[in-house]
């Protein structure tokens, strides 16, 4: 069976290598209002093998690029020869048309390309048994057409209103600091970050992240002063506010960082080649070289500084941490 297989389809790729067959196959067999608009004299056939990001190759049998007569884009056929039917064959063009979309932007081109999948069958089960639209493939097509043929949904947090962000439970710190970590001294968030932090209060290791995160990337003068402010304002974290700030003021971050961040922001920048996790802040400790990035971790495990805070702070992976820890 799988020898009479590769027959049928070696001698459909044959034929249909011949673009004056080809062109004629598209001619009897596309809708008229698509047929209408392509120019025929530019029908050309391109390469169907594609390489996918896992590395897996994955093969359209014949792939074909035409011009329309208005000259403004091209339109791609992608044409399927199957001989058994494939419950989720629908799917697998939708896959190879993506794969031809990447394809064609990978080339330079500006616009996504038209991509219409043909299915060529002349199995033994007649007529075809499976449905030729993609959505009919998952479980609740009405529900997929809903979610597939509209607008994606779209969370702007940058035009959210504080005051809303704040009704967001707990996923409203993270909104409001990535909100304005860029354009907002954090020192003016600190009343609203408490309040949002006292109604939904994170985990120990959570709210360290965003402080770490804040004093890093955020707009701040004096980090210092931000973190005293909130362990006032939120008791709760008040232990966890004040270990976090030693922790902190160990490696040089609390004072004078925001001067140093920029000063290797506008020379263009980062000590050692570190990138972007501590533009300016640790001066004169990180030169790139890994013997020193290996000392300063020893230091910082030696004062019991945590494996999450030193991999933020030096840049070295899990791996290479543990590995100093022996």
């Amino acid at each position: 069976m799988e020898t009479n297989n590769l027959r049928h389809d070696a001698i459909f790729k044959k034929h249909m290598g011949d673009i004056a067959i080809a062109g004629n196959f598209l001619e009897k067999h596309l809708p008229e209002a698509l047929r209408e608009r392509c120019d025929f004299n530019t029908l050309d056939l391109c390469s169907g093998s594609f390489v996918e990001t896992n590395l897996r190759h994955q093969y359209s049998d014949m792939l074909y690029s035409i011009k329309t007569h208005e000259g403004k884009g091209y339109i791609y056929f992608l044409v399927e020869h199957q001989s058994s039917p494939d419950r989720f064959m629908a799917f697998r063009l939708l896959r190879y048309s993506l794969a031809v979309i990447q394809q064609h932007l990978d080339k330079g081109h500006k616009t996504i390309p038209l991509i219409v999948p043909l299915l060529f069958y002349h199995g033994r089960q007649s007529p075809y048994p499976y449905s030729n639209n993609w959505l009919d493939c998952f479980a609740e097509p009405e529900l997929a057409g809903k979610i597939y043929n509209d607008s994606f949904p779209l969370v702007d947090i940058t035009v959210v209103p504080d005051k809303e962000i704040m009704t967001h439970g707990a996923v409203a710190a993270l909104e409001l600091v990535q909100k304005h970590i860029r354009h907002k001294a954090m020192i003016e968030l600190v009343e609203d970050l408490a309040e949002i932090l006292n109604r939904w209060p994170l985990s120990a290791e959570l709210f360290k992240s965003l402080m770490i995160y804040i004093s890093q990337d955020g707009n701040s003068p004096d980090v210092g002063e931000f973190i005293d402010k909130l362990a006032r304002l939120a008791p709760r974290y008040r232990e966890d506010v004040m270990t976090i700030a030693q922790q902190l003021k160990e490696i040089g971050i609390t004072e004078g960082h925001l001067q140093g961040k920029k000063q290797g922001m506008m020379e263009g920048r980062i000590e050692g080649k570190i990138q972007g996790k501590i533009e300016g802040k640790i001066e004169g400790k990180m030169e790139g070289k890994m013997e020193e990035k290996n000392n300063i971790a020893k230091q910082l495990f030696s004062r019991g500084l945590d494996s999450d805070l030193i991999k933020d702070v030096t840049g070295l992976t899990t791996e290479q941490l543990e590995s100093l820890k022996h």
